[in-house]
C-alpha cells in the first residue's frame, strides 16, 4: 500500500513576481472536455463525441490589499501570467513532487470581500484563460494553449492533424 501525494505548502507568482506569503488560496482550473451525445442509425446507444474543451478559469485570493494585482485588471486575453507551484509529499517514502502549473489569461474579476475594522481581509481574483500547462517534476503532463490550437497530453499533441488540415 502507498499513500497519495498531499500538497503540503505553495507559492504562488503573478508575471513573474512572487506573492510569497500573500496568496492564500488557489482554485485550479477544472478541465473539461466539451461532450455531445451522438446516436444514428445502426446504433444500439448514445456515445459522447469530443467537440473541443470548455472554458478555462482559475481563482486565487490574496490576503489583503495589493495594488501591483489590483493594476493588472483590464489587460489582455493573454497579459497575465500566473504561475503556481506546489510541494507534494507522499508521507510512507517522504518523496516530494514538485507541481508547475502556468497559466496565462487575464484577470475579469476582483472581488474586495467584507470590509469591517479590526478584521481579517481578503481580495479574490478570478482569471479568465487562454493557455494552461501542468508539468510534474519537470515532465510536461497536459498542455492547452487555447489560441494557437494546441492540445498535449503527455507530450503527445492531439491537435496537430487538425492544424495541419487547416492549414496553421
Amino acid at each position: 500500500m502507498a499513500l497519495p501525494r498531499k500538497l503540503k505548502n505553495f507559492n504562488g507568482s503573478v508575471d513573474s513576481v512572487s506573492y510569497h506569503g500573500e496568496i492564500t488560496e488557489v482554485t485550479l482550473p477544472k478541465l473539461t472536455q466539451k461532450m455531445e451525445e451522438y446516436r444514428s442509425g445502426g446504433m444500439f446507444a448514445p456515445v459522447k463525441v469530443n467537440l473541443g474543451h470548455e472554458l478555462l478559469e482559475a481563482e486565487f485570493k490574496v490576503g489583503g490589499l495589493t495594488t501591483s494585482l489590483l493594476k493588472l485588471y483590464g489587460k489582455g486575453i493573454q497579459d497575465t501570467m500566473f504561475r503556481f507551484n506546489g510541494a507534494y509529499q507522499q508521507d510512507d517514502t517522504d518523496e516530494v513532487s514538485a507541481v508547475d502549473i502556468l497559466m496565462k489569461g487575464r484577470i475579469e474579476e476582483i472581488d474586495g470581500g467584507n470590509s469591517k475594522a479590526g478584521d481579517d481581509t481578503e481580495f479574490s481574483y478570478k482569471m479568465a484563460l487562454s493557455y494552461y500547462k501542468l508539468s510534474v517534476d519537470g515532465a510536461d503532463i497536459i498542455e492547452i494553449d487555447v489560441l494557437n490550437y494546441v492540445f498535449k497530453v503527455d507530450g503527445k499533441d492531439l491537435l496537430s492533424k487538425h492544424r495541419k488540415a487547416m492549414g496553421l
